[in-house]
């Protein structure tokens, strides 16, 4: 069975750039909200009655359109769990979230990974073609972890009518709240003319809250029902409700928090393109540098510098975008794999 890897842990001079995290703790008024929920001698409220009613109103959508889990990563297990098994198929676009073959491995179901295109978009025209009368479940993930590319609502729609109504199309959108295009797709908007479309989302990334686990899902009522009856009972604890909570009724300064982020990005993406790096255009908190067999070389590189990035193995390097403090000792790490390797720069 594939093992999801954590990104490694930093030390006290290093920059934790490998898991994709909010490099800024939760807003004051969160932390608030978490000191007043300590009474952890109850079980928390199994239906996140009062979390769900937030989201309904953030998003305009009716409470039985919402199903509120673990991460996102445990909504995606929850929605195979009720549609895949044995004899199933799942598709999904490698490479892509490290998650999706730990998730349909364990539903029992058989994993269809698409490569991507050589500019690492999703190949949805291969994917498509994939669909077989065992497909149960497609995974799209927009912005792609770990690439950043997006996807457009036209893409999305056009994929969306090749594929047959009654196979569940889940579009993992755990970094939206860092995109800047606007030609990029907005799960939400489909799911009224799409019954089988199902978005998920986390509150880990822009939130700044990965440490308290919280997901939900948004789609059609019937399949938001067996997301919640596949799922354990009281599974997210009431401090984690309550932080989300909070964090929505401050999302003025969330959203503040990622813009700045993003011009961190910018900066970032600005400095690695005047080295002559042709990265893939990101949306996400993080950039990727396609660097096959040169990876785990870099990897050293970047970690002699104080940055901990996500080395995958023949394959690229994955930078979180930090503190504004990091990004010199990013480039410079960066500068150095150019100079001292030999690497295609995209």
């Amino acid at each position: 069975m594939p093992r999801y890897r954590q990104g490694k842990s930093a030390g006290p001079d290093e920059f934790k750039l490998s898991s994709n995290e909010n490099p800024y703790p939760p807003l004051p008024s969160v932390i608030a909200a978490i000191e007043s929920e300590l009474e952890i001698n109850r079980y928390p409220d199994g239906s996140a009655s009062e979390l769900t009613a937030k989201l309904a109103d953030f998003t305009g959508l009716s409470p039985d359109h919402i199903a509120v889990g673990p991460g996102s990563i445990t909504i995606l297990q929850q929605l195979l769990a009720a549609v895949a098994g044995p004899g199933d198929e799942v598709i999904y676009p490698w490479r892509s979230f490290e998650g999706y073959p730990t998730v349909v491995t364990l539903s029992g179901a058989t994993a269809i990974a698409v490569p991507l295109l050589d500019t690492f978009e999703h190949d949805l025209e291969a994917m498509a073609h994939a669909v077989t009368e065992r497909t149960k479940a497609i995974f799209l993930c927009t912005p792609n972890n770990p690439t950043g590319n997006v996807l457009t609502t036209e893409q999305v729609e056009w994929f969306l009518a090749l594929v047959p109504s009654d196979i569940l199309v889940v579009i993992d959108e755990a970094y939206i709240d860092f995109v800047r295009d606007p030609a990029a797709v907005d799960g939400l908007t489909l799911l009224e003319d799409h019954p089988n479309l199902v978005s998920a989302r986390t509150f880990s990334k822009a939130h700044g809250l990965a440490g308290l686990r919280v997901g939900y899902a948004l789609g059609n009522p019937e399949i938001i029902d067996v997301v919640k009856a596949a799922g354990l009972p009281m599974s997210v604890p009431n401090l984690a409700q309550r932080a989300a909570v909070a964090s929505l009724d401050a999302i003025d300064d969330v959203r503040e928090r990622v813009d700045h982020l993003v011009s961190v990005r910018n900066r970032v993406i600005a400095g690695l393109v005047d080295q002559g790096w042709q990265v893939p255009p990101t949306h996400a908190n993080f950039v990727w540098l396609p660097l096959g067999a040169a990876s785990e070389a870099a990897g050293e590189i970047f970690a002699r510098h104080g940055i901990v990035a996500r080395v995958f193995a023949d394959s690229g390097v994955r930078v979180g975008i930090g503190e504004d403090e990091s990004v010199e000792p990013l480039l410079n790490a960066a500068s150095e794999v150019v100079t001292s390797l030999t690497v295609d720069l995209g």
